[in-house]
């Protein structure tokens, strides 16, 4: 645990988390579409392929078809997983841990999403989110700076003062590299893609509650 930023002492103003993977087990809805688990983490791989190098922001929805063409994936993939973006569940702990941490914090999601995809996404787990930012509004997929920074222009906060919640492996250098201490909830056991390390590092968000 790093030394700045001990357990309980209110060190932090805002909580901001990834959205489709640290708060909701986007997984298994990926994996149904696709028809097993195999092909749906192939599909998610050329996703987040195509939106890491995507930068300047173009259609998610676009993205999301594109990667399931080159992954081999049927042509209707990318429709019928909008058509049941709905079923998308949080994972189970974190709708009554937002609620606690909303008394201590100001809480925001950044996402590499569409508005209407982020905004329907972030409703279904939490009604009461100070910012939603998308990749849409920022301009710019994440792990680029500018949606990270566009949340803490949003929220009001400092850098340092806002803790961020990975779900993927590229937030924790994108959100590390503005100065935001990082959770990582790596959930599933994702492999780090360079050598910078979380200050947490958890596979829930249960040790949340000790640290804000």
């Amino acid at each position: 645990m790093n030394k700045d930023h001990e357990v309980g002492t209110g060190a932090f103003d805002a909580v901001v988390f990834d959205l489709l993977t640290a708060l909701i087990d986007s997984w298994t809805l990926w994996n149904d579409v696709a028809g097993s688990a195999e092909d749906g983490l192939r599909w998610r791989k050329e996703y987040l392929r195509l939106t890491y190098g995507a930068g300047v922001y173009r259609d998610y929805e676009a993205i999301v078809a594109e990667a399931a063409s080159v992954a081999g994936m049927a042509p209707d993939c990318a429709a019928r997983l909008s058509g049941r973006w709905g079923e998308l569940a949080a994972w189970p702990e974190a709708s009554s841990i937002l609620a606690e941490l909303a008394k201590r914090a100001k809480l925001a999601v950044v996402t590499n999403c569409s508005i209407h995809l982020g905004q329907a996404a972030a409703n279904n787990v939490f009604s009461g989110f100070d910012v939603v930012m998308t990749a849409e509004q920022a301009g710019c997929y994440k792990p680029r700076p500018e949606p990270y920074a566009k949340t803490l222009e949003a929220l009001g906060t400092q850098p340092g003062r806002t803790l961020f919640v990975a779900g993927s492996a590229a937030d924790v250098p994108g959100a590390s590299a503005l100065g935001m201490p990082v959770y990582w909830h790596n959930r599933i056991g994702l492999s780090a893609i360079d050598d910078v390390t979380p200050v947490y590092l958890e596979r829930s968000l249960d040790r949340l509650l000790e640290i804000v």
